[in-house]
């Protein structure tokens, strides 16, 4: 290099006659292009990529990247997942009591690997969790098969059998991990676009909720399960930890669901925003297609969100209706004796299930209209008399997109999940609990089948 520079400087001192100095430095100046490449080390792709154009734009004399740019360039690798890091606490109970085997990656992304120790845990728990409830459901079956009472005593006996089933829910997430995954890294990716496209970080505010959920739900299942435990005769004092296990299963699914839920509710809604205040402040022809891309993303991660949990919520809403309609039977068949202290264990399982049944269906619905509906709403309010062709011509393709992309969230083309679900599953169960009810009226009393037998005795 020195000697070619010394080569090529004797032949500009030679021609300096008809050439200005001026030209002699013009590569002094120019860092070693080792440099660059070293700066790149431990940096992410995208940033580098964004580092290198800066260095050539400088170079050649090109303007400086935008505020904007210079802003995305600025955020941290570890903060692009707001999202994950709103739900943290969710998931982190999740993890603990064996239900989704997460991994998180060096790189900040999020992972489902079997031989990990998140899934060696998960494993463990699971068969310790599985050996305490096999001798606690033999335990039930035998009280099961020694009942000589009425209808309704049995059908109440058998209300505890049907409460080991959410052990299933375990090895159904398990299945569904790598899909639950996916959406995670799905709104990594739409949380970067969103922060090009807005010139800031999404901001969903919902960490406290979370740790709110992720402490007060088990506990709630916790004393539930000690309030059936103190009503109920036939439940003893070793059955209280595995149901409260199972009982904080099901409904930490149901926080699960709540946040993912509220999470495309509230970036709706600041989507929407963001798009208004564009189309106020900028040429709108190029913005309107930029969030048009952006929702379609969010409308795909709401599709997501129902797919990648399909079997684990369609067993979980069968479950729960199945749970209503026996303890429901229960305190009806109560009536004629009055109600007494076992009935509060029954009333507590039968308030809670509908309650968790009914944020799951409407949470969901409130979910979809944000995203769609009310989106809709948003593009039908747009002023178009001053924008120009193009633009009108972006709205109106916006329009169609809204109307072709379903924004639901179904449960793997089983069922929609929203309020006519919840509408038709209480249908469902009035009709199965007349039916129940029709059944124990024909069935007579002890009493009065004695009665019966000893005046046909003496006739």
């Amino acid at each position: 290099m020195s000697l070619y520079f010394n080569a090529d400087t004797r032949r500009i001192e030679r021609s300096s006659v008809h050439e200005p100095k001026r030209n002699r430095n013009v590569f002094l100046d120019v860092k070693p292009i080792a440099d660059d490449a070293n700066a790149n080390v431990n940096v992410p792709p995208r940033q580098a990529a964004r580092r290198n154009a800066t260095v050539f734009n400088n170079r050649v004399g090109f303007p400086p990247l935008t505020p904007k740019e210079a802003f995305v360039d600025a955020v941290p690798a570890d903060q692009t997942c707001m999202v994950f890091e709103s739900s943290k606490p969710i998931y982190l109970v999740l993890r603990a009591i064996g239900v989704l085997p997460y991994t998180r990656l060096p790189s900040g992304g999020t992972a489902f690997v079997l031989a990990s120790p998140s899934m060696t845990y998960c494993v463990l728990f699971f068969l310790l969790l599985t050996v305490y409830i096999a001798f606690i459901l033999l335990n039930r079956i035998e009280i099961v098969r020694t009942l000589e009472g009425r209808f309704e005593e049995s059908v109440i006996a058998y209300l505890f059998i049907v409460n080991i089933l959410p052990i299933l829910i375990i090895p159904l997430m398990w299945y569904e991990s790598r899909k639950v995954v996916s959406v995670v890294n799905g709104w990594v990716d739409f949380e970067t676009v969103y922060r090009e496209t807005s010139g800031r970080a999404l901001e969903l505010r919902l960490r406290t909720k979370a740790q709110v959920i992720a402490i007060l739900l088990p506990i709630l299942c916790s004393l539930s399960v000690a309030i059936t435990h103190v009503t109920m005769v036939d439940f003893k004092l070793l059955q209280v930890i595995p149901y409260c296990v199972l009982d904080t299963i099901t409904y930490m699914m149901g926080g699960y669901w709540y946040m993912a839920c509220e999470t495309l509710s509230i970036t709706a809604k600041i989507l929407a925003e963001d798009f208004q205040r564009a189309l106020r402040h900028v040429g709108p022809a190029a913005k309107v297609s930029e969030y048009r891309s952006l929702w379609l993303r969010l409308s795909k991660l709401a599709r997501d969100t129902g797919f990648s949990t399909c079997y684990t919520f369609t067993f979980i809403c069968l479950y729960l209706f199945f749970i209503i309609t026996l303890s429901i039977y229960g305190l009806m068949s109560q009536i004629s004796d009055g109600f007494g202290v076992k009935d509060i264990g029954l009333a507590v399982t039968a308030f809670c299930s509908v309650g968790l049944l009914f944020y799951i269906c409407d949470e969901a619905h409130y979910a979809s209209f944000n995203v769609r509906t009310n989106f809709q709403k948003k593009l039908l309010m747009v002023e178009l008399s001053w924008m120009n062709t193009d633009a009108q011509t972006e709205i109106n393709m916006f329009l169609r997109a809204t109307e072709m992309n379903p924004s639901s969230i179904n449960l793997g083309g089983f069922f929609d999940v929203n309020r006519t679900l919840f509408k038709s599953l209480l249908a469902t169960m009035v009709t199965y609990l007349v039916v129940l009810l029709q059944f124990q009226i024909s069935i007579p009393d002890e009493p009065s089948a004695m009665l019966m037998h000893s005046n046909s005795s003496h006739s």
